[in-house]
């Protein structure tokens, strides 16, 4: 191996858009400061721990990055991703689901990273404006259709 390359390490997270309980079309979304120390705006979700399913470490990091418990309404599917670190290529896969809040408070205090700075509801309509990344912005786009079936 020469020294530009780097090992392939796979990832895997879980996640998601959280409705409020309340009934209105509100979706719990955290800000992470990024690398350049700027806040982006996503929908919680981490690493799998142990032998938990996909569907366990969503309902988990929903727990412990937003305050909120939570049920699944379905799956929206999967996110791949590849990114460089100084030492590795990272290639990522991220599960997003749909869900609603069954309890809690809205509140980063119990985040064991530390990664959430801020957290607020945002309406479904201006989830795609504010959500700093593409990907999450198309899965936002599935989640506004969900609702405005309902």
């Amino acid at each position: 191996m020469n020294s530009r390359q780097k090992p392939r390490v796979e990832e895997t997270s879980a996640g998601g858009f959280v409705l409020a309980a309340d009934g209105s079309p509100r979706i719990a979304v955290i800000g992470r400061r990024n690398r350049g120390g700027r806040i982006d705006w996503c929908v919680p979700k981490g690493h799998l721990e142990g032998s938990e399913t996909v569907e366990q470490a969503a309902l988990r990091e929903i727990a412990e990055e937003t305050g909120l418990q939570a049920s699944i309404i379905e799956s929206l599917g999967s996110i791949h991703y590849e990114f460089s670190t100084p030492t590795s290529i990272i290639a990522k896969t991220v599960h997003h689901f749909l869900m609603k809040q069954t309890g809690g408070e809205l509140t980063i205090e119990n985040d064991p990273d530390r990664e959430a700075v801020d957290i607020r509801w945002v309406n479904i309509d201006l989830l795609h404006a504010e959500l700093t990344h593409e990907n999450e912005r198309r899965l936002a786009l599935i989640v506004q259709e969900w609702v405005a079936k309902q």
